[in-house]
């Protein structure tokens, strides 16, 4: 008899004898009667309501979700979110998350706001990072800009940790990673006194790594992470209550080790003709290991009273990010194959380049708003909005001439080993304002309408902090007009309402409509970049974004409790949407602008209690994107660049009870995402397939893991950006965690 040794087909062969076992028709599980799907309570619009209760697309992770699915990363839950996806680059600061067609890209604003415990995030470098010690997430879909403001232009993600006990508790996690590695997860909660409480919690992480460098025989990505958060909650009075919570993290990994994969003509330097985005053939050869560091620090302070008028909350925020990546540049060759020679290695032909990026940012934010009691039929909040941001970023190549890349800052390097060859950099101070209102009436028993509107400005400076030397094009002719101090400003603003009206047939079904605007606010590419690249819809200044959304749905609880059935249907007109150019002659990370775009889609979402020990979670989604106005005429009927056209979810679970009050769970999930389009050119990646597992035994209070992610090994490439730019998607890897609770 053939024996199963390795982990991930263990795994796999477990999870298939269980489902199997309930999928006959004698089954005792199929005798046992389904129970109710649990009510979720969701703070999707600021007040704490029922899912089913809120007229949107909203999906929603409880904390026991997040248990099961084994949830520790962003891309853990948008995996699982039909019509969401997310975008996976190498650096840690980078994770694209195109929600309904509306997508992100390098440098930009991003597509959806992300609200960790009532604090918007100030940067989407923030984004991807480790979620630990997390109580629910939500996700809402469709334009929210009317309560969350800028940058909700696609959705928001709202994130709350757990918060402190009123006992001591605590936990923690030990497990083995496939990467030759380790992961460990702890928390702690309880009383310090009366009125104050306390929650803190770690996460760390070292990897050795999943994809090999085959020119340097080793893993190109390692990595450590490093995470702590804590938190005071203070019940000052019955009415007043304060909240103070602080977290920081380091990220260490290494960078830019990307394939170029060739044209037809077996080239390729950014312009029509790139790669084949399916190609995975090429193996990561760079010679520089290269560097990625992220640190991150944030402080929050909240505050409620409790007034005759309403709830008086203050959210007060400092946040700070620093990230410095190095690598190899283009063609992510070693030295002794690249065959460039670059322009600025003079002909050398054992010259080769390679590259450091450098981002520092420094935030405030401050939110007041008056929620109202709860009534009803009337219901309302008004508030302000106020965010200070000071960026840096430097970009620059180097010479490699065979001894390494060296991080550069602020500053162009002076390092004869690495020698500088050219260097672009500038620093915001960006500053933007909001006042909103939001109102629901519950005019019959059945019909309910809510208005929100909300106007943001965002007034955004930059100064040129390029030395003059390198404010030149590949001939080193200078730029014209380009000089260092040289400030730009512009104001982006916009006025963003929103209307739902919601009707109930009957307790179990609720239909919806409305109408909402998003906005995503605009910015500058480097100096000169819109003369030299002479791209169609690229300029020194990229407009703002908006989004208008029709949208009809359905929501409904049926079969007495054990299927929960939603649906969505929507279209969206977007004005001035982004997509991603790199000139290769500037090197320089650009944004341009379609001048309109459309988008029509789909959703289908559900959770279903087959019987008491089986469940059953669902979702489709579909979005059909169209360019409908381009300066390039050849590009209109494209698809938008960054959609996926169809996400396919389907998890399921089953939980057995065993001995000794000992639990057995055991669960799969697939997912499909469908035709992916990269570019305004209609490059595409065919469809994916990926399945994860899981299968834990837990026992009093302790619980072993044991869980896989892409166990098919499906091969794709993650990320593709114009110029035939490539980076692999994790391979099959898989762990074993073991949990404790005291």
């Amino acid at each position: 008899m053939t024996s199963i040794k390795h982990p991930l087909a263990l795994l796999s062969a477990s999870s298939v004898v269980a489902l199997s076992v309930l999928a006959t028709p004698s089954a005792p599980a199929l005798a046992q009667s389904a129970s109710a799907l649990d009510e979720i309570t969701v703070i999707a619009r600021k007040r704490s309501e029922s899912l089913q209760d809120v007229p949107a697309a909203v999906t929603a992770f409880t904390s026991q979700t997040i248990e099961d699915a084994g949830i520790e990363r962003p891309s853990d839950f948008i995996n699982l979110t039909s019509n969401v996806t997310m975008i996976e680059v190498q650096n840690a600061g980078n994770a694209f998350v195109v929600m309904r067609g509306i997508s992100q890209n390098r440098n930009s604003e991003p597509s959806v706001a992300v609200v960790i415990d009532g604090v918007q995030q100030v940067n989407p470098a923030q984004f991807s990072q480790e979620l630990f010690d997390i109580e629910q997430i939500e996700v809402l879909k469709g334009p929210q800009g009317a309560l969350y403001g800028r940058n909700a232009i696609g959705g928001a993600i709202v994130v709350q940790t757990k918060k402190p006990t009123d006992e001591f508790e605590g936990k923690f996690k030990l497990g083995y990673d496939s990467g030759d590695g380790y992961r460990t997860q702890a928390s702690l909660s309880g009383p310090l006194s009366d009125k104050v409480k306390f929650r803190v919690a770690g996460s760390f992480i070292d990897i050795d790594g999943y994809l090999d460098n085959t020119y340097l025989n080793e893993e190109a990505d390692p990595m450590r992470d490093t995470a702590l958060r804590g938190q005071l909650m203070w019940d000052v009075s019955d009415k007043l209550s304060v909240d103070v919570r602080a977290s920081a993290s380091k990220f260490e990994g290494q960078g830019f080790y990307y394939n170029i994969v060739p044209n037809v003509a077996g080239f390729n330097w950014n312009g029509p003709g790139d790669g084949d985005a399916n190609d995975t053939s090429l193996p990561i050869r760079v010679n520089n290991r290269g560097l990625n560091e992220r640190e991150m620090m944030s402080l929050a302070l909240k505050i409620d009273y409790d007034t005759s008028a309403g709830r008086l909350t203050s959210i007060s925020s400092y946040d700070e990010i620093e990230e410095i990546n190095t690598g190899d540049a283009w063609n992510f060759l070693p030295r002794d194959i690249a065959g460039i020679p670059v322009f600025f290695c003079g002909g050398n032909p054992d010259c080769d380049q390679n590259q450091s990026q450098f981002l520092d940012v420094e935030a405030w934010s401050q939110e007041l708003r008056l929620t109202s009691h709860e009534d009803d039929k009337v219901n309302w909040i008004i508030g302000a909005y106020a965010i200070g941001t000071e960026r840096f970023i430097s970009t620059g190549n180097m010479s490699d001439l065979g001894n390494g890349v060296f991080p550069v800052y602020r500053t162009p390097s002076t390092n004869a080993l690495n020698p500088q060859a050219t260097f672009l950099a500038d620093s915001q101070d960006n500053f933007a304002w909001a006042l909103f209102a939001d109102l629901t009436y519950q005019t019959t028993e059945a019909l309910e309408v809510n208005v929100s509107l909300r106007y943001d400005r965002d007034r955004r400076e930059q100064t040129t902090e390029t030395p003059q030397q390198y404010l030149v094009d590949a001939t080193g002719t200078a730029i014209a007009g380009a000089a260092t101090g040289q400030e730009r400003s512009q104001i982006f603003d916009e006025l963003q309402p929103k209307v739902t009206l919601s009707y109930a047939l009957n307790d179990d079904i609720t239909l919806y409509g409305g109408y909402s605007t998003g906005f995503r606010s605009g910015g500058f590419n480097q100096t000169g970049v819109g003369t030299l690249a002479a791209r169609p819809g690229v300029s020194d200044i990229f407009e703002a974004e908006v989004a208008k959304t029709y949208e009809l749905g359905m929501k409904s609880t049926l079969l007495d409790g054990q299927l929960v059935l939603n649906a969505a249907l929507f279209t969206t007109d977007t004005e001035n949407s982004y997509f991603f150019y790199y000139d290769a002659t500037t090197s320089t990370q650009n944004l341009g602008n379609i001048n309109e775009g459309e988008l029509n889609g789909l959703e289908i979402d559900g959770a279903f209690n087959v019987t008491e020990n089986l469940s059953v979670n669902f979702g489709y989604g579909y979005t059909d994107s169209e360019i409908v106005n381009f300066p390039t005429a050849s590009k209109i009927g494209n698809h938008m660049p960054g959609v996926s056209e169809s996400t396919t979810n389907i998890g399921v679970q089953y939980t057995a009870q065993m001995a000794a009050g000992a639990e057995m769970m055991v669960r799969l999930d697939y997912q499909n995402i469908g035709d992916t389009y990269w570019d305004t050119d209609d490059t595409k990646r065919d469809p994916v397939d990926l399945v994860d597992a899981r299968m834990s035994y837990s026992f009093g209070d302790n619980a072993l893991t044991l869980w896989g992610r892409n166990i098919t090994d499906e091969e794709y490439n993650g990320e593709y950006s114009p110029g035939g730019f490539v980076y692999k998607a994790k391979p099959a890897r898989w762990g074993l965690d073991f949990t404790r609770k005291f």
